[in-house]
């Protein structure tokens, strides 16, 4: 009897030394991975980040998911460490890394084929060191599609025409209030939570969203029966995954952005066919003339602001060699003096 208790006792106590051993090693304990979704988790990228959850699972890492649809809400628990890797649009990761945050820039894509060559670019193990910033990892991107001008008036089809009218920006980033300044637009700063609101109500006349927020807002009932969209890439946005390093093992981030990028042609189409929901009476078309006049404006623009650190320059420099392998005949990509003649030109 007494044999049986000390065997009983030992067992236990070798049971209970490894389950010890086991959670001082963290195993099984899932990672927080906070998901911005405008629909919540309803909505199509939160689904898609639920096969993300599968693959982590492959890779040894167990993650669980929390639908956010207030990103700013998102972005302060995840500094906070609420979460330990989050989605975000790519203009709040900027916060977090300059580098991946430079591609939702105003004006630095053009097109779905120009976004798809990028994003097989930024899984490149070459760009890997420059995923990393301190204790922050950008652990893969997808495109969540252009961000356009949607207005209350069809004559306001730009930012030009748009002189003196309201706009909603963003209330936290200063680059949209040097842009409004720019273009003599009246910025009116809101959260992402006010945003469709402030237009359907008429508080201002014109904001620049992708169309996954265009449903989701319910941004028809501010167009109303004179408003239209304006057929022109503001933006190119992407949605991008950023994790505390320290939470994830050292490969976890090359392999999270490979994944990422195999979503992209899925994430594309999501975008394609969010743009072909809207009622084509909505859309403004703006000639190429007028489009070109408003890539060297916020291409300088760009420029001013990179000099005082809102965007980064290696970045740039990337983008405008996949617009200029996409289109060589655009006056940005026409060779310097010194190139032609390096080329035998006169």
């Amino acid at each position: 009897m007494k044999t049986r208790n000390f065997l009983s006792g030992t067992v236990r106590a070798v049971l209970l030394g490894l389950s010890g051993m086991l959670a001082g090693q963290g195993v099984a304990q899932a990672q927080s991975f906070c998901v911005y979704d405008p629909l919540g988790a309803g909505g199509d990228y939160y689904s898609m980040f639920k096969d993300y959850q599968l693959a982590a699972k492959r890779w040894g890492v167990q993650i669980d998911l929390k639908a956010y649809t207030d990103d700013g809400k998102l972005t302060d628990d995840f500094k906070a460490g609420t979460c330990d890797m989050a989605s975000m649009i790519g203009m709040r990761a900027r916060e977090f890394n300059l580098f991946t945050g430079t591609l939702d820039a105003p004006s630095v894509l053009e097109n779905y084929s120009q976004v798809r060559d990028m994003m097989n670019i930024m899984t490149s193990p070459k760009l890997a060191k420059y995923m990393v910033n301190g204790p922050y990892e950008v652990e893969g991107m997808v495109p969540i599609g252009a961000a356009y001008a949607i207005t209350n008036d069809r004559w306001i089809n730009s930012l030009e025409r748009g002189a003196g009218k309201k706009v909603a920006i963003m209330n936290w980033d200063k680059t949209q209030f040097m842009m409004a300044k720019d273009f003599k637009v009246i910025p009116v700063p809101v959260d992402v939570t006010q945003f469709g609101d402030t237009f359907n109500t008429g508080k201002v006349d014109m904001i620049i969203v992708p169309m996954v927020m265009y449903k989701a807002l319910e941004l028809n009932k501010g167009i109303g029966t004179k408003g239209g969209i304006v057929r022109r890439p503001m933006f190119e946005f992407t949605m991008q995954v950023v994790g505390h390093t320290d939470k994830f093992p050292a490969d976890f981030g090359q392999k999270s952005r490979e994944y990422m990028n195999t979503e992209t042609d899925h994430a594309l189409g999501l975008a394609r066919n969010m743009e072909a929901e809207v009622d084509n009476r909505l859309w403004i078309y703006a000639v190429h003339s007028e489009v070109t006049e408003w890539n060297t404006t916020m291409r300088a623009l760009l420029d001013h602001m990179t000099r005082q650190g809102f965007y980064d320059r290696r970045m740039l420099t990337l983008l405008k060699r996949v617009r200029c392998k996409s289109d060589i005949d655009e006056p940005e990509c026409a060779p310097t003096p010194e190139q032609a003649q390096e080329a035998g030109h006169p």
